[in-house]
């Protein structure tokens, strides 16, 4: 069942055509008609188109007129400027038709957008330019003494290749007292001379004659060919030979082989001995177009050359029997060409559209004519092309077809298509041709271009060198040529206040991208911005993507040491009681760096110390503790270098100089710093020390007074004095530095705090606590854990 609705639907695609002899314009409509006479010279006008066809003037030339004639031989041509019919060529009749009257050669016009098809035919008008022409310049008739007046005597015909009134019209025969000539209309239309005897002759009188015999044309003047007549007048032979039958038929196939028999013709002569013996012949012999022969023994006709059914559909034959004495007689056959199918259909090309746009229905592709040079069923064709195709054949006048497209084509699915065109006839065998075209889709912009991607994201490391390829965008465009030409753009940013065209360009051929200056990821960590795509088509088609941009930190900043200030004019001393616990803080180092991530973590590290493994720092805080008990034998002037590194690449560092004294209380006096002790070694003026020594009691009872009346109103205050606590002062870094990565930077503010703590017999120095209240209260118990973690860490038992 699905083979047979198969085999339906492959009809459908099918048309079939049936090839005539009879030209027809459309139903109701006649072909129109041309003539010129044979021999004009090219280049004559024959006819006004757009007048005949009843168009507006320069329509031809708009809708690009052509002229179609079969086989592709352009006898006429359109003039490019008039559009008028002119002859291409000289036209010889004769050689176009033959023998065939009228002339005509049918042509079509050819009208496109719209399609549209006009038949028309060229009618070729003789010329008197042919006289006529015996085949042989003398002929020889055996006629004997006793043959009795008004028998007829066959002769050879004269041919002349015009046609009409300038062909052969008639024959006359030299003036003679026993014969006279009588011109005979033969069934093919030919005319042939018949030599009719009028008076008896007489060997012995005359044994021989000579005759001329003429034909005339109809031409005017008219024109002539002669031939010669000999008679030769035998001795008694009282009977000539008789054929059967005046007239035979006989059909041959024309693919017959050579040497095939055709027919056998018989004749009987009623003389007795060489009198009754006849032989056979043809009587009138084309050796250029005779494709017969005949036995001259038994009469049999045979084929010598090729039969063409499309050249030759019959042959009329003329068959001379001559016995012993010299006697004939005559008759003729007529040999039918039967054809056969052995001609394949022929498909002539007229228009062919290539490339078609996309997008478009019913694109008059092609207009073709087929045609079979054989006849009846052999004839008939059948046009097809494969079902796969989105093309459809459809038949138009007379033996004409186009090919549309069934729907719009999409270049992008398919660009190319190869359409085999199949025209097979219904004879047996079937014959076929199968013609091959190319049709090519032409592109229309109908795709924008699309990025391989919807958002990209660069990475560029600061401190680039300017004009630096950072990345690239790609786009694509299924079109083809220009339509797929892409033109790269930076589209304005959203943010107005965003510098784009002085940070990054595009090259708008390839899509790659530059940073146009240096960046600084501390300015400005990353951006973003669309790009767009465009192609060169009309109208064009665009279409964006995101970029984003983010700047890599590299390690260009160095630490920066916030505490202790380094000021060589006053140096920050700090002090520690010799009876400080192995831990003891006696400072923190606070540090920031400007860089991000790891540039931006930083290490601390005791890089030179007057004593070493007295103190150590904490790497990751910057705490410097104690890091043994100390001893009086320890100096009381110790001096500390903290190095400060970063954790980028390469590391990055400063350094800070701490000053440390060691003192046995906070009551002791003051030392003074390393730099001022080569001031205080120099021998005093005696007036100078006793001022000093007056001043120096003086400010001692007055402070003695005031620690005095302070204990005493710190005695009175029980909770202050129970809680062992001491006045707090509080001071504030700024606020705006900020830790961007959780260490060595501070993120709050700090106080420090001076306690002079009675009976112990030491003072301790706390410096930056962060100031949290619910951290206060923890206060005595994570000293001591403190302490002994950092001992634990510096290595110290």
């Amino acid at each position: 069942m699905e083979m047979v609705q198969r085999k339906l639907h492959q009809k459908k695609r099918q048309v079939m055509i049936f090839i005539t002899l009879i030209l027809s314009w459309e139903a109701g409509s006649e072909t129109i008609r041309y003539s010129v006479l044979e021999e004009t010279e090219s280049g004559t006008f024959v006819a006004n188109l757009t007048k005949d066809l009843g168009l507006r003037m320069g329509e031809l030339a708009a809708r690009g007129a052509r002229v179609v004639f079969k086989g592709n031989r352009q006898h006429l041509r359109l003039d490019p400027g008039t559009c008028d019919l002119l002859l291409n060529d000289k036209l010889d009749r004769e050689e176009l038709c033959g023998s065939t009257e009228p002339c005509v050669l049918p042509f079509q016009v050819l009208l496109e957008n719209p399609f549209q098809l006009f038949q028309a035919a060229l009618v070729i008008r003789d010329v008197n330019d042919h006289a006529p022409e015996f085949p042989a310049r003398e002929m020889q008739l055996k006629i004997s003494e006793i043959t009795i007046p008004g028998k007829v005597f066959p002769l050879k015909m004269a041919q002349d290749l015009d046609a009409g009134s300038n062909g052969l019209q008639s024959y006359i025969i030299s003036s003679n007292p026993h014969f006279h000539i009588l011109t005979r209309n033969r069934k093919d239309g030919r005319k042939s001379p018949e030599l009719v005897l009028d008076k008896a002759l007489d060997r012995e009188e005359q044994p021989e004659l000579r005759l001329t015999l003429t034909a005339l044309d109809g031409g005017s003047p008219p024109l002539s060919g002669t031939t010669e007549i000999q008679i030769l007048v035998l001795d008694s032979n009282d009977n000539a030979p008789e054929f059967a039958q005046e007239f035979y038929e006989a059909q041959v196939p024309e693919n017959s082989s050579l040497g095939s028999l055709v027919i056998t013709v018989s004749a009987r002569d009623l003389d007795a001995g060489s009198f009754g013996e006849v032989s056979y012949a043809l009587f009138q012999v084309d050796d250029v177009n005779e494709p017969f022969e005949i036995n001259a023994n038994t009469g049999e006709i045979r084929l010598k050359k090729k039969l063409d059914f499309e050249e030759f559909q019959s042959y009329q034959v003329d068959i001379e029997a001559t016995d012993g004495g010299g006697l004939s007689g005559k008759c003729s056959v007529v040999i039918k060409v039967l054809d056969v199918n052995d001609n394949a259909p022929q498909l002539t090309m007229s228009s062919l559209t290539s490339p078609i746009p996309e997008n478009l229905p019913e694109i008059l592709v092609a207009v073709f004519s087929v045609s079979d040079a054989d006849s009846g069923h052999n004839q008939q064709v059948i046009c097809s092309i494969h079902d796969n195709l989105p093309f459809v054949l459809r038949p138009s006048v007379e033996n004409f077809y186009t090919l549309v497209t069934e729907g719009a084509l999409d270049r992008e699915e398919r660009a190319e298509y190869n359409i085999t065109i199949t025209v097979t006839d219904m004879g047996t065998p079937r014959l076929k041709t199968e013609h091959n075209i190319t049709v090519l889709v032409s592109d229309v912009n109908d795709n924008a271009p699309s990025f391989t991607q919807t958002s990209y994201t660069l990475w560029v490391r600061e401190n680039n060198s300017p004009v630096l390829h950072i990345g690239s965008v790609s786009a694509t465009d299924t079109d083809a040529g220009a339509n797929a030409q892409v033109t790269y753009s930076l589209l304005p940013p959203p943010d107005p206040l965003v510098p784009l065209a002085s940070l990054v360009s595009i090259n708008p051929d390839n899509g790659h991208l530059f940073a146009l200056t240096s960046l600084d990821y501390e300015a400005l960590r990353a951006f973003e911005f669309h790009v767009g795509a465009t192609d060169r088509g009309s109208p064009a088609l665009s279409s964006q993507a995101l970029v984003r941009v983010l700047v890599a930190d590299a390690n260009d900043n160095a630490p920066f040491v916030l505490y202790p200030l380094q000021n060589a004019s006053a140096p920050c001393t700090e002090l520690v009681p010799r009876a400080a616990e192995p831990g003891y803080l006696v400072t923190k180092v606070v540090a920031v760096d400007g860089d991000a991530g790891q540039n931006a973590w930083l290490s601390y590290q005791l890089l030179k110390a007057t004593e070493p493994g007295l103190f150590g720092v904490w790497a990751h805080n910057g705490e410097v503790r104690t890091a043994r008990l100390l001893s009086e034998r320890d100096a009381p002037k110790q001096r500390l270098v903290v190095l400060v590194k970063d954790n980028g690449e390469p590391p990055l560092s400063a350094s800070v100089t701490l000053h440390v004294l060691l003192v046995d209380g906070f009551s002791q006096p003051y030392l003074p710093a390393p730099e001022a002790e080569a001031a205080a070694a120099a021998p005093a003026d005696p007036l100078t020390v006793y001022l000093v020594v007056a001043l120096a009691s003086v400010s001692s009872l007055f402070l003695f007074s005031v620690l005095v009346f302070v204990a005493v109103r710190l005695c009175r205050r029980g909770g202050a004095a129970s809680a062992g606590r001491c006045p707090v002062a509080e001071g504030h870094f700024p606020g705006h530095l900020v830790d961007v990565s959780g260490t060595g930077t501070l993120s709050q503010s700090y106080q420090y705090e001076v306690c002079l703590m009675g009976g112990t017999g030491s003072g301790e120095f706390k410096f930056l606590k962060p100031i949290v209240p619910s951290l206060m209260s923890e206060g005595a118990g994570m000293d001591t854990a403190e302490n002994a973690n950092f001992i634990n860490r510096l290595g110290f038992n």
